[in-house]
């Protein structure tokens, strides 16, 4: 028998899929009329804008979708901010058009340090699963691709994640290539469900459609297994990120920016 509790995560599940599906196809409206009018005005746009994100929330969009899919609601009270002041920075404007070459050793074992706003999150990464991700990683992190680039999602209702890795922070950026889909059989990933310290791949719903943005599960997660799993965060980074989301997200609805300013100052990938 289904209890009150699993119904309700399910419709929670089943409203986030109808308010992204909608947003997939207002996106999708938008590109095409802007090919349109870029190709009018003789506009060449150089490399390629792809919406990375998570499976029940494919895009943020929140400024431009906001008002036709959520009903007015009074603020919510601001929980205070745990953060610290961001490094001096800026995040840089870098675009490739293709995925660098894998150039990591499979056999090896790599670690991804994000130094952020809130404290450090360490990551332990599945190189030999892995391999195109990991390496895609390794290329952005020494290229400062992450730097200065705010984590702008947080997910407390249905699904528990925080998610990162856009530049233009806003759910919409990425590195100009995509990777392929890998580690979708990994053993962690028992009865359709994301354990708390699994680092995912985002993406479009499409398959092998992830770009630069990731997803930090701070709490067990049901979703279908089709986005890249590929690291697992220790437990001084749990901490963190958990701090995080006990901020809670600016909404009040459960899905919207963290409360906490999470800005990644600086991230690098090293070899063990």
């Amino acid at each position: 028998m289904v209890t009150q509790e699993q119904r309700r995560r399910q419709l929670a599940r089943e409203k986030f899929l109808r308010q992204q599906q909608r947003r997939t196809a207002a996106r999708h409206k938008t590109r095409m009329r802007n090919t349109v009018v870029a190709s009018v005005l003789g506009v060449v746009v150089v490399g390629s804008v792809v919406s990375y994100a998570t499976g029940v929330f494919k895009d943020d969009g929140k400024k431009a979708n906001a008002a036709s899919e959520v009903s007015p609601s009074p603020s919510p009270s601001k929980a205070p901010d745990p953060c610290e002041k961001a490094a001096a920075g800026k995040v840089k404007s870098l675009s490739w058009k293709k995925e660098p070459a894998v150039t990591i050793d499979k056999s090896a074992d790599y670690t991804m340090k994000m130094a952020t706003t809130c404290g450090d999150i360490d990551i332990a990464l599945k190189t030999a699963q892995a391999p195109h991700t990991v390496n895609s990683f390794s290329f952005l992190a020494g290229k400062g691709f992450f730097d200065h680039t705010k984590c702008h999602r947080l997910t407390t209702n249905g699904i528990y994640v925080l998610q990162c890795g856009d530049p233009q922070g806003t759910g919409s950026g990425g590195p100009g290539y995509t990777i392929p889909d890998e580690n979708l059989k990994d053993k962690t990933l028992k009865g359709g469900m994301y354990p708390a310290g699994t680092v995912a791949m985002a993406n479009t719903g499409q398959k092998h459609t992830g770009g630069s943005q990731f997803f930090l599960v701070y709490q067990d997660s049901q979703l279908p297994a089709s986005y890249t799993p590929f690291g697992t965060i220790s437990t001084s980074g749990m901490k963190v990120l958990k701090k995080i989301a006990a901020a809670g997200e600016s909404t009040g609805q459960g899905d919207g920016a963290p409360n906490a300013t999470v800005v990644v100052n600086k991230a690098t990938v090293t070899k063990s």
